[in-house]
């Protein structure tokens, strides 16, 4: 089966109106991407941003004449000029994700492994498998390149670790395959949770994780906690992060743009000394020591 995809391109206020009429028109599924390469990167509570431009992408049946879209579209007010419309081949969209998702490495000795790559057997190599899927973490943000960067150089043979905002688990699982003793997975999402359970099972390493979200989460103070999340979060808990980690033990922090790091610093300065930090593209990562 064949599918028309149609896009209308408008300003962000307007994306609502356009996906309501996309529906109505017949569309199986509608999606919203950034026009103008705006990123969103830390709204406020209970606010809901948008792009200021934005395409909207209907998906519908191929039978469906694309010029009777159009015409209907310009009829509720639309200019023609906006919206472009394409065919897609059918195809196995499950397993589309294959084709560019491939073996990295991170550091000297680190990787990951999609399901359907075989890595090599007996190179001392510390070997992640994971697909990618709905929770954050697949290995190709700079966030959690750095984090994973980290993990390589760093010695955790028996150590406690906190990974706060465990998204698909990837900063724990790697922990754990290195030797880390006890790992705590800490995730206000419940679908983290579950994809950080179920990512730990094909690793091998269940036995060491223990997943729960903040409110449950009952862990004495750890050699090392990770938390790779936003800025204002780990500003707003820098205090509980010192709380959770034992004397002379690590703070990474991640998920930190370049121009935020001073803020970050600041936050940090009178409860750990600051033991060094690294950048990838925009992104920085911080190493703090608990005094």
């Amino acid at each position: 089966m064949a599918w028309l995809q149609v896009n209308v391109s408008t300003d962000g206020a307007d994306s609502a109106a356009i996906e309501t009429q996309l529906l109505a028109l017949g569309a199986l599924s509608v999606t919203f991407t950034d026009a103008a390469d705006q990123p969103v990167l830390e709204p406020d509570p209970n606010t809901h941003p948008i792009w200021d431009r934005v395409i909207v992408t209907g998906l519908f049946p191929g039978e469906i004449e694309p010029t009777d879209i159009l015409l209907k579209l310009t009829a509720a007010g639309i200019s023609p000029a906006a919206v472009s419309s394409a065919e897609l081949d059918d195809q196995q969209w499950e397993t589309v994700w294959m084709d560019q998702y491939q073996p990295m490495q991170f550091g000297q000795r680190l990787w990951i492994y999609p399901s359907h790559i075989e890595p090599p057997v007996g190179d001392g190599h510390t070997i992640i498998r994971l697909d990618p899927g709905l929770a954050f973490g697949s290995g190709t943000h700079p966030t959690t390149r750095l984090c994973l960067e980290w993990i390589d150089q760093t010695e955790l043979a028996g150590k406690t670790v906190i990974d706060y905002g465990c998204g698909s688990g990837i900063l724990a699982i790697a922990c754990a395959l290195k030797g880390a003793g006890t790992v705590y997975a800490i995730d206000h999402d419940p679908q983290a949770l579950q994809a950080t359970g179920e990512n730990a099972r094909l690793n091998g390493v269940a036995g060491q994780l223990i997943i729960s979200d903040p409110d449950s989460a009952r862990c004495e103070p750890v050699d090392v906690l990770l938390a790779n999340i936003l800025a204002g979060p780990l500003i707003e808990l820098s205090l509980e992060f010192c709380r959770l980690t034992r004397p002379s033990g690590y703070i990474v922090l991640s998920g930190v743009l370049n121009t935020q790091l001073t803020e970050l610093k600041i936050a940090y300065s009178k409860l750990a000394r600051l033991e060094g930090h690294a950048s990838c593209e925009d992104w920085a990562r911080l190493v703090l020591r608990k005094d």
